[in-house]
């Protein structure tokens, strides 16, 4: 019933395409509201846009934009050139069905159900959505880079999901997860890790589903390099009453430590990389933006897709006091060096009471 209620969007989407190309460079172009494009077709994306920041994510960088964030990354990495599945395509809503049976994909109907009312309402591909989303969803987290957009993404057709197995697992072993990335998309390993900076406004709602919105790091609120800093410290305690499926101890009360982080930050194929972006924000923007226009694009071919990046919104500052720290109780005699080739950055505690982060 959601493809027969979407089937004006691929008539929207045919026309687009159409009338403006698929990649065929135009003249900057005035929207209705004022804004200039490079492609006019982006201009459907502005009525889009002042939906979404007020109604799906509240203006905020809250739950429903880490939910976005999440979204956007579960629905791309389920590709395999050997295996199947179409990436970032839209698949994990139109097939909802199957792939939210797998596993990896446990929680991401909350998201779903809160997105599905905007790409109905818009008529536009539930692939576009999910990525355009996620962008936008970046913009309301002070420090974030600015994403990019690309629009032209078709309808998934049958038997577009992948198997299961294909979304990396915070349990799996740092060999599993470079290797899946490297199938799913050329991703290398300085790649993953960059990615991982989404973590610094995430949580876990179902690792420990007794604990939900337990967050990565002391600052899930900014886009910043906290988590790179916090998961280098020697975990001593588990936020919940018992550890789930992926976790092991953090070093902060109130904050969840994946394993799969935990073990990003200690291989040896990824620890330097980690730790280059530990108080490296700019660096973090760099590799992160590249990676994330890489996963955003998964499965399709760039040429077919129309840049309309000129409508994400560019994130606010990190506030002036926001610098990277060790949380209050830390030293660093509590970093675990793992990078053999450069000691890990120094950093002054906040002062005060020993840091507890709020669930989100």
């Amino acid at each position: 019933m959601f493809l027969k209620s979407l089937s004006t969007a691929l008539v929207i989407f045919g026309a687009i395409r159409s009338a403006y190309g698929a990649s065929t460079p135009k003249k900057r172009a005035t929207c209705a509201g004022g804004q200039t494009v490079t492609n006019e077709a982006c201009c459907a994306w502005f009525p889009v846009l002042e939906d979404i920041l007020p109604n799906l994510f509240d203006n905020e960088c809250g739950d429903d934009a880490h939910g976005a964030l999440r979204l956007s990354f579960h629905d791309a990495v389920g590709f395999s050139p050997s295996q199947g599945g179409g990436g970032a395509d839209g698949s994990i809503i139109v097939f909802s069905d199957t792939e939210l049976t797998f596993p990896a994909n446990a929680g991401l109907d909350d998201p779903i159900d809160a997105e599905v009312p905007f790409i109905q309402a818009h008529n536009v591909t539930p692939g576009d959505f999910i990525q355009f989303a996620a962008a936008v969803s970046l913009s309301l987290c002070p420090g974030a880079p600015q994403a990019g957009f690309m629009m032209g993404r078709p309808m998934p057709v049958a038997p577009a999901p992948g198997p299961d197995g294909l979304v990396p697992e915070p349990f799996d072993n740092v060999d599993v997860i470079l290797a899946r990335m490297a199938d799913a998309g050329g991703f290398t390993p300085t790649d993953v890790v960059a990615l991982l900076a989404s973590h610094s406004v995430a949580g876990a709602d179902t690792v420990d589903p007794t604990i939900p919105g337990t967050p990565f790091d002391s600052t899930p609120s900014v886009f910043d390099t906290q988590v790179f800093i916090e998961v280098q410290l020697r975990g001593t305690q588990f936020p919940g009453s018992q550890p789930g499926q992926g976790e092991v101890m953090s070093a902060v009360a109130g904050e969840l430590r994946l394993q799969s982080d935990h073990l990003m930050a200690r291989d040896s194929a990824t620890s330097c990389a980690w730790q280059s972006f530990a108080g490296n924000l700019p660096a973090v923007h760099t590799a992160f933006t590249k990676a994330f226009n890489k996963l955003a694009i998964i499965g399709h071919d760039p040429a077919n897709l129309i840049d309309c990046s000129d409508v994400i919104p560019a994130a606010p500052p990190l506030p002036a006091n926001a610098g990277p720290h060790l949380p209050a109780g830390q030293t660093q005699n509590d970093i675990e060096q793992a990078c053999a080739t450069a000691p890990f950055p120094t950093f002054a505690a906040q002062p005060g009471p020993a840091t507890t982060v709020p669930a989100m």
